[in-house]
């Protein structure tokens, strides 16, 4: 009986990515959306859930703590949420005492909401649980990288905020 030796295996290639071959910026754009998307755990496990605040809640709070008074549109806009579960969130941030309604002046049919003198104490709170969650998020990060960070998300808040869709040029 002979033996056999099985031939050398090939080199084993590196799993491959999905975004391998992908333009650089359409990948930063997917990284951006993961970033988006996973923030939300911490966010909600470590400032929304010991605040008992929903996570639509707190995201309210913190528009409205950030950018003053705003209408229930103009909050599902900003914040991506369907217009209907901002409505129920109000009502029900409403009902507990950290939203009031608003005035405007200028549009009797715009409706705003602003932070009740209760909801500002909830807004308040939020500061020390979000430093919590960003000093274990951003742990590794020195302040080189911090302020390059900030930076970066500034410019693209910013062009976002200008957002007119993609032209064909």
């Amino acid at each position: 009986m002979t033996s056999r030796t099985p031939p050398p295996a090939a080199p084993a290639e590196p799993p491959r990515n999905a975004m391998d071959g992908v333009d650089e910026d359409a990948a930063l754009l997917v990284d951006l959306l993961k970033l988006a998307t996973f923030v939300s755990n911490p966010m909600r496990t470590g400032v929304a859930e010991p605040l008992d605040l929903a996570p639509t809640d707190l995201r309210i709070i913190l528009a409205l703590g950030g950018e003053g008074e705003m209408a229930g549109h103009e909050l599902s806009e900003i914040m991506g949420v369907p217009p209907m579960n901002v409505s129920r969130a109000l009502v029900a941030l409403h009902q507990k005492g950290l939203v009031e309604p608003g005035e405007d002046l200028r549009n009797r049919r715009r409706k705003p909401f602003r932070l009740s003198a209760a909801g500002q104490a909830m807004f308040d709170r939020t500061v020390p649980a979000m430093a919590q969650v960003s000093r274990q998020l951003f742990a590794d990060f020195n302040a080189r990288d911090r302020a390059a960070f900030r930076r970066a998300a500034g410019r693209l808040l910013a062009r976002m905020t200008q957002w007119e869709g993609v032209s064909d040029g």
